[in-house]
């Protein structure tokens, strides 16, 4: 039961009674999508469930180490971060020096995650640390066409390997880590664990909802999201 509407209505109950149809379909194509709209239905409930249950974590560690970083205002420490927000969320962008271009994923992730940062940004701090120098970072962001995603760079590397963007034999791994500061208590609030350790076969490690959109939409096709295909920093022209 949902405190706020009552009880649910079945998913098949809402599923039969949807007045969708298009021109042409078969009576099986009509069963079946019925059939996938009450699966639908009970996995959007169960979304919500889900993240009833990851706001009502209780309090995570402290946040105490020595993380200094760099963006193009100038240092930072931690605190510095949240700017006047009780919540942020950092993710951890695969762009460490050693790279000569940054992951093509992190960054298509960034990309969405760009067009939605001004209303994100009413409601948290979103910031995105990399290990590249602060100047490689906004030359980066400026050839992107970036304007709202505010970049950092971890200058002493202490965040990125106490929080998972960095592995001890110092290869980088997509993190995204949120926050929260409370009567002055920084602590760790969430962070998605979905690693390799927890990933399905023949499925890439990811989360659950997919933080990013690319997937989703791929995920309405036929063909689906397939099981070779990436996206890349940038395609040739047709």
């Amino acid at each position: 039961m949902d405190a706020k509407t009552g009880p649910l209505i079945p998913a098949a109950d809402l599923a039969r009674d949807n007045p969708v149809r298009f021109p042409n379909e078969s009576a099986a194509y009509r069963a079946a999508r019925t059939a996938l709209l009450a699966e639908e239905i009970e996995l959007r409930r169960h979304i919500e469930r889900v993240a009833a249950q990851r706001r009502a974590l209780p309090p995570g560690g402290e946040v105490s180490g020595d993380y200094r970083f760099e963006g193009e205002d100038g240092p930072t420490d931690f605190a510095g971060l949240f700017g006047d927000k009780p919540t942020l969320g950092v993710y951890s962008y695969m762009f460490g020096p050693q790279r000569e271009r940054p992951c093509p994923m992190c960054t298509n992730l960034l990309d969405a995650w760009e067009g939605n940062a001004a209303d994100l940004g009413q409601r948290m701090s979103l910031v995105v640390v990399a290990r590249s120098p602060v100047q490689r970072l906004a030359d980066w962001k400026q050839e992107r066409g970036w304007r709202n995603l505010r970049l950092y760079t971890d200058l002493n590397g202490a965040y990125s390997r106490d929080y998972f963007g960095l592995l001890p034999d110092g290869s980088e791994v997509p993190a995204f880590n949120v926050f929260t500061r409370r009567d002055g208590t920084i602590r760790h609030f969430w962070s998605g664990e979905m690693t390799g350790s927890t990933a399905d076969p023949g499925q890439d490690p990811r989360g659950a909802p997919d933080p990013g959109p690319l997937w989703g939409v791929l995920d309405n096709t036929p063909e689906g999201r397939g099981t070779d295909w990436y996206p890349k920093l940038d395609y040739e022209r047709p």
